[in-house]
């Protein structure tokens, strides 16, 4: 891939063997490290987010891809609706996005409330498995439409983690390629 990809992890942070982590090593991915992973504050995330692409300084001439897992995906989401500088992004994978609107929802997440559900001005694919724990398909698809983004209903493989087994993940790569082919 021939620009900048940011890696937006989710509560808690990707761990070294889920497939962000795996892009992270394969690819030189850059990780977006936020100050605290245990009770993510919203404006915090966000914030963080953009100093990280303003300081890239080829993001000016060759916007970034974002790559978000979970709750990266509302961070993407609540980013883009707030910030200046969407510019510096061609285009976002966003995978797993969760229901954090759900009564079961940890109390950590409650700042996340309600879901910022604006059109994203970049496209972007959402990607959700028909079994995630965290978020009906039809929930992710609700707030794939409500972004302007592609849809695609990964099959049952869990919250797309560590857990699901992707390993490297190709096919997520692929998708990240659709975004700028």
């Amino acid at each position: 891939m021939d620009r900048p990809v940011y890696l937006l992890p989710g509560w808690l942070n990707s761990d070294p063997a889920h497939w962000q982590s795996e892009w992270e090593r394969r690819h030189g991915d850059h990780r977006v490290e936020q100050n605290d992973w245990e009770w993510p504050r919203r404006g915090d995330w966000m914030a963080r987010l953009d100093d990280v692409l303003q300081q890239d300084t080829r993001l000016a001439r060759q916007p970034a891809l974002l790559v978000a897992h979970s709750l990266g995906c509302q961070l993407v989401a609540a980013w883009a609706d707030h910030s200046a500088h969407t510019r510096r992004v061609a285009g976002a994978l966003l995978v797993a996005p969760p229901d954090t609107e759900r009564d079961d929802t940890p109390p950590q997440l409650h700042n996340w409330r309600p879901i910022r559900r604006p059109r994203l001005p970049f496209p972007a694919i959402v990607v959700a498995s028909s079994d995630d724990p965290f978020c009906r398909a039809e929930r992710a698809a609700g707030m794939a439409a409500d972004w302007g983004a592609e849809f695609v209903l990964a099959g049952p493989l869990g919250h797309l983690n560590t857990a699901s087994g992707l390993g490297a993940w190709p096919e997520g790569r692929a998708m990240l390629r659709r975004l700028v082919d």
